[in-house]
């Protein structure tokens, strides 16, 4: 009985070949579009169709086994990191995407000044900015 599988169980979800890929997929780490993961799914099993990847996504998002993150102005992007409050940085240039850990201490890493009656356990945030490779290309076109 593989781990993966047993991952799936422990949250109340049945075992299947789509499932146990993306998840294999989500594993070799990075911030991936549902076409890459699909792409990388379709290298493991005959066939599976995108809408099938999308459900697989949706069902372990909410199983809390994988993480999507929406970026202003790009496509949904997956990944394997939960359960820490991690945030991220986006390169304004070729929009790569890295983790960056909790910016001040435990979850949520930030208070607002008013919560207006909500319980908060989590912040979301996004640092922008240009990655070494853009920094370095636009050194070079000045």
């Amino acid at each position: 009985m593989s781990s993966r599988a047993d991952l799936l169980r422990s949250r109340g979800l049945r075992v299947t070949r789509p499932r146990l890929a993306v998840l294999d997929v989500l594993a070799e780490g990075g911030h991936l579009e549902v076409d890459e993961i699909t792409r990388r799914v379709r290298e493991r099993l005959d066939s599976v169709s995108t809408q099938a990847v999308y459900d697989v996504l949706g069902a372990l998002s909410r199983a809390g086994l994988s993480r999507r993150i929406e970026p202003a102005g790009s496509p949904a992007r997956y990944e394997a990191r939960v359960d820490d409050n991690h945030h991220h940085v986006v390169c304004r240039g070729c929009g790569e995407i890295a983790d960056i850990d909790c910016t001040v201490g435990s979850a949520p890493c930030l208070d607002p000044d008013t919560a207006h009656g909500f319980q908060i356990d989590e912040a979301e945030v996004t640092f922008w900015g240009r990655c070494p490779s853009c920094q370095a290309r636009r050194s070079a076109d000045n």
